[in-house]
């Protein structure tokens, strides 16, 4: 077994990012059926995929459309016609849009063989298992240790607090569902949250609204360290960019699933079951475990991006965002506004940002 340490450089990726590379120029029969994905899951990431379901099923016309969490949210409710599948990051925003009974069963062989901890109802599934992870610029092991747990971060943001002014960013919770979702958690595993997000306020760090953007800073040199990123794009930009390194925290680390609802008003139903069966399938994980960092759920899938081989990895600091009706308290507008209250006094984000 691996010890509890667990980085990632550029060059563990190598070998796989052809695969990244979403194919062009081959369309779908005159006569295939449409079908239509709104994704909060950037295209590049989940390529492979994509391509594996368009070769296994030339029939069905996949048209994917990478949004932001915020923009899936409202295609659910607003969108005419509506969607045939949803996916998205913002666990509490589809749990809450499932109760609402947006959601179409799903009563395949897949679907009920599927962990009873990764879906609802047989309604909504979480079919990947991403880490949340820390990353921070090679060169800044030159001016401080870098931090691998909560007490290392909130350490540093004390003691070098004029070194990292600015140059520290994490999600912003008002923008970003997933960051919102995130800082929940964490102030269910970190006794000291609130001192880590006052830290970051001292220290004028920067507020994002998705990983991408946080990676960019670091890469440019105007942060020096990032907090929260989602750990599987963050794995497939340090394979381009050496300068960044990804650590995913020793003393616990929050994993987020993508969920994926069929839209009960679906206008290709079968093909909308077809692709949630294929993300459920073999096939479909067998994809995520060897070609993408999203990590497969399926315990009888072998590749380097499992969640079981996550665990042996890191150990049992791993803790997954429960995917059941508890999720939903967190979009609950009375508790999400105490929260956030809290932030802006902790932050002192009305004088910051």
């Amino acid at each position: 077994m691996m010890p509890v340490q667990y980085v990632w450089y550029g060059r563990h990726l190598a070998g796989w990012g052809v695969a990244l590379i979403l194919a062009l120029g081959v369309s779908a029969p005159a006569s295939a059926t449409p079908l239509v994905v709104e994704a909060a899951l950037n295209r590049e990431v989940v390529a492979p995929l994509l391509d594996a379901f368009r070769a296994a099923h030339p029939d069905i016309d996949l048209r994917y459309h990478d949004r932001s969490t915020l923009e899936v949210d409202v295609s659910v409710a607003e969108a005419s016609p509506a969607p045939d599948v949803v996916i998205s990051s913002a666990m509490p925003w589809q749990m809450a849009r499932v109760n609402e009974g947006y959601a179409r069963p799903l009563n395949s062989v897949q679907a009920r063989r599927w962990p009873a901890w990764a879906k609802w109802r047989n309604e909504v599934f979480g079919f990947t298992f991403e880490p949340i992870v820390m990353a921070y610029r090679l060169d800044l092991a030159k001016h401080m240790m870098p931090p691998q747990t909560h007490a290392d971060l909130h350490s540093l943001l004390t003691t070098q607090r004029e070194r990292l002014e600015g140059r520290v960013t994490t999600y912003s919770p008002l923008t970003s569902g997933v960051g919102y979702t995130l800082f929940q958690q964490d102030a269910r595993y970190t006794p000291r949250f609130w001192d880590l997000v006052a830290g970051m306020g001292q220290a004028d760090a920067k507020l994002e609204s998705n990983t991408r953007s946080m990676l960019e800073g670091i890469s440019d040199g105007r942060y020096w360290l990032g907090y929260n990123l989602l750990g599987s794009y963050a794995m497939v930009w340090a394979q381009r960019h050496p300068e960044v390194i990804v650590q995913i925290p020793q003393d616990y680390a929050l994993v987020m699933m993508r969920m994926a609802f069929i839209h009960r008003d679906a206008p290709h139903p079968d093909a909308a079951e077809t692709f949630v069966n294929f993300l459920l399938g073999r096939e479909g994980q067998r994809v995520l475990a060897g070609q993408t960092p999203l990590f497969s759920i399926r315990s009888d899938i072998v590749g380097p991006y499992t969640a079981a081989r996550l665990r042996d990895q890191v150990g049992e600091q791993l803790y997954p965002i429960p995917l059941n009706a508890s999720l939903l308290a967190f979009v609950d507008p009375q508790r999400r506004a105490a929260f956030l209250a809290r932030w802006h006094r902790e932050f002192a984000q009305d004088d910051r940002q």
